[in-house]
Order: C-alpha cells, then structure tokens, then sequence
C-alpha cells in the first residue's frame, strides 16, 4: 500500500519498473488483568519494526513484492522483563490488477509466509502461512478511496487462530501537488483463540513527495478497542526507478 495505510490499493508498478520501501512502526500497548491474588497487574508492550519491501513491475499490471522485516521486542509486567530480536518471517506476494476502467481499478493478491522468524522469541509462526486480498480502488479527484477484503491461513505453531479475515477502508485527499492527506479504518479476526473480539483501527497520515521518485511518509494508527495495539507511529521512506 500507500505507505503508511493499512489498506493497499489496486495500483502497479508497470512493466520493469521498481520500487523500494524502508519503513518502521513503533508500538505501545498497555494493558490491565488480575493476577490470583486479585491484585490489579499492569502489563507495558512496546514493539518496533524495520522493513523494507521491494516490489517489481514483472507485467504492466502484474507486481512482484518481496518483504523482509526485522523486529524488536519489550514486556513488562511487574517485576517481569523480556525482551528479543531478530528477523520476523519474510513474505512474498503478487499483484494482479485485472480491472481497470473510469477511475475504477481491482485486484487481487495472493502471498505465502515464510516461518523464517524465531517463534521461540515470538518474531515467527513457525510455519508457512499464506494470504487472500481482493482490492478496489476509486479515483474521485482530488480524492482517491481504497477498500480491502482479506483472508489469512495463519498456519502457526505458537496456537493461534488459524483462520484470519480482514476488512478495511481508506481515503486519501491531495492538498497540493506534492502533499496527500490520509485516513484509514480497519478490522480483522482475533488471533488470541480466547477472544471473539475483533481488533479495530483508525490511522490519520500524510504522504509528501519530495520529488516524481522520492516520497516521505508519517502516520499515527489507533487502537479502537481493548485488543487493538493502543498507538503505533508510523514513518517510511519510497524510492522508485
């Protein structure tokens, strides 16, 4: 996607053209439950992530993206301290847009996961997973609007829910030639087997392009509901050639 969006839009690369991405999220979580003593125990959750994605154009509407992230990780709760990092699993996907005609674009992308991350460490699933997403795009300008409808087979070894949906819907607005405004809202199925309750988002960013080649982009997602990460800020740089 549109870096810092959650939602990806139905767009490619074209045809031998490439793309790469160096981006990184920091996450703060905070959350509260009672020990057996009844005692209210406060846990902190903080996470950051380094990634970069490089997509090729392999057709004019056909991309090829390959993601590697690094991960590192801090809890604490009470007394108790643990930390780890290390890469997370790698992920390659293909982009097929099979529609495009009056600002109308759709899509499709599959991906597979590789369990290249230390499940031990929680950084991996410790199998291969693999991925579903139909995207639609529609160009309104000045606004564009992407929505998202997904599937994971979340094959993992650390007993999480296996099967995974995802829904999600963004806006993005040009202010200025150089300048796009972002807002983004989302949900998917709990991974936690214990919980029914699906965690939701809203992101707000901001895309500036310093040149046709070269993008910055920043944003803040936040949690909607007890399950969802509380804050996560969210910065990235886009070369394309």
């Amino acid at each position: 996607a549109a870096h810092p969006l959650i939602s990806d839009d139905s767009g490619t690369q074209g045809k031998g053209k490439s793309q790469i991405e160096v981006l990184g999220e920091y996450d703060f979580d905070r959350n509260h439950f009672p020990d057996p003593a009844g005692i209210d125990t406060a846990s902190r959750n903080r996470e950051a992530e380094l990634k970069t994605a490089v997509t090729f154009g392999v057709l004019d509407n056909t991309d090829l993206v390959f993601t590697v992230p690094y991960q590192w990780k801090r809890s604490e709760c009470g007394d108790d301290v643990s930390s780890a990092d290390g890469f997370s699993d790698l992920s390659l996907e293909v982009k097929w847009r099979f529609f495009e005609k009056d600002g109308l674009g759709l899509a499709l992308k599959p991906g597979v996961t590789f369990p290249t991350g230390d499940k031990e460490k929680e950084l991996g699933t410790g199998r291969t997973g693999c991925s579903l997403f139909l995207l639609a795009t529609k160009e309104l300008s000045p606004w564009v609007f992407n929505f998202n409808l997904g599937y994971k087979r979340n094959e993992n070894k650390i007993d999480e829910t296996p099967d995974i949906w995802h829904v999600s819907v963004s806006g993005e607005y040009k202010v200025m030639k150089n300048l796009k405004m972002l807002a983004n809202l989302g949900a998917e199925r709990n991974t936690d087997r214990e919980s029914d309750t699906a965690p939701a988002f809203a992101l707000a960013g901001f895309i500036y392009s310093i040149s046709e080649a070269f993008d910055f982009d920043a944003g803040v997602k936040f949690g909607l509901n007890e399950p969802e990460t509380d804050v996560a800020v969210l910065a990235g740089l886009t070369f394309r050639f």
